[in-house]
């Protein structure tokens, strides 16, 4: 019988004709779909990349700042560091300046400590100060001169007397910085550690607060706070940790003459672990049970207090 000329032939029976397993390959996945950030052509990409560079210039930027010499500027700012004698190296005063009585006892203050005083036009004080209030006025103060923890425990020697060293984990405010030095040299410490990462440094509002002792009281910044510890540890030093879930309260803890570090941690989230790890003590301030903690500064100047008071007992 002829065949449909509309079927286009005779159908044959049976299952298909198969490709033996020609095409396998071309049927197995890919694996899983990379994360738009990490596609060339994504739009995601292009902003994580931008997001990091950004980033590395502000850490530039941030580095750059620490290192070089920090503006402190405003008249009521300058003329307070300089009656702290915070150390300065130059006054930049605005040409045509309008001077009030701040202005003129800053000029006074910087002529009677020999500092270089420097007439600046408004934009070039706009470009010392990145662009802060500085009313015509700038004192610059040069970078920090930071200390090696070994300085401290050769200090302490020096003075005849049981080391007691206060280190920071992560304390961010300047201010709560210059606090802590203050009352570390109020009450016979030898010194304190800082991280050189996340961490506040020695400016001009740490400077200011701290009324004068960070001229008597050497600050040291390191690179790994931990292995600093582990360095103290090894030089016999006893590392106490403060934190409101310490194993034992503060006037519990029997302070001999031994050299001694009080660990404070940050202001909000306290101790990290790792910092914790390393104490030889964990200590919480008795406080009463409607105050959920204490400022880092004030927490620190407790425990030096009760230190203190202990080694003259």
């Amino acid at each position: 019988m002829a065949s449909n000329p509309r079927s286009g032939g005779s159908k044959k029976k049976g299952p298909p004709k198969g490709s033996g397993g020609k095409h396998r390959r071309s049927l197995q996945g890919k694996g899983p779909t990379p994360k738009a950030e990490d596609r060339v052509y994504h739009k995601a990409h292009k902003a994580a990349q931008a997001k990091r560079a950004a980033n590395a210039s502000a850490q530039a930027k941030r580095k750059k700042k620490e290192l070089g010499p920090n503006m402190v500027a405003g008249r009521n700012s300058v003329v307070e560091a300089l009656r702290e004698e915070v150390p300065a190296t130059a006054l930049y005063v605005a040409s045509r300046i309008d001077s009030d009585d701040r202005v003129k006892e800053a000029i006074k203050l910087a002529s009677a400590r020999g500092i270089s005083m420097l007439e600046a036009s408004r934009s070039d004080l706009d470009r010392l100060t990145d662009d802060a209030i500085h009313q015509g006025i700038a004192l610059q103060i040069p970078p920090y001169d930071y200390a090696d923890p070994r300085d401290l425990l050769e200090f302490a020697a020096d003075r005849g007397e049981a080391p007691l060293i206060v280190a920071l984990d992560g304390i961010t405010d300047p201010r709560n910085l210059g606090a802590i030095v203050r009352s570390v040299a109020a009450f016979g410490g030898h010194g304190v550690i800082i991280p050189e990462r996340r961490a506040a440094s020695m400016t001009a509002a740490a400077w200011k607060t701290s009324a004068g002792a960070a001229s008597r009281i050497k600050v040291a910044q390191v690179v790994n706070l931990a292995r600093a510890i582990d360095e103290l540890k090894k030089q016999g030093v006893f590392v106490v940790g403060l934190d409101m879930d310490g194993d034992v309260d503060l006037p519990e803890l029997t302070f001999s003459s031994d050299p001694l570090c009080i660990v404070v941690g940050s202001e909000g989230k306290g101790l990290s672990r790792l910092i914790a790890d390393k104490c030889d003590q964990i200590v919480s301030i008795p406080i009463a049970a409607t105050t959920e903690s204490l400022n880092a500064g004030i927490a620190a100047a407790v425990s030096l207090y009760e230190v203190a008071r202990a080694r003259r007992g």
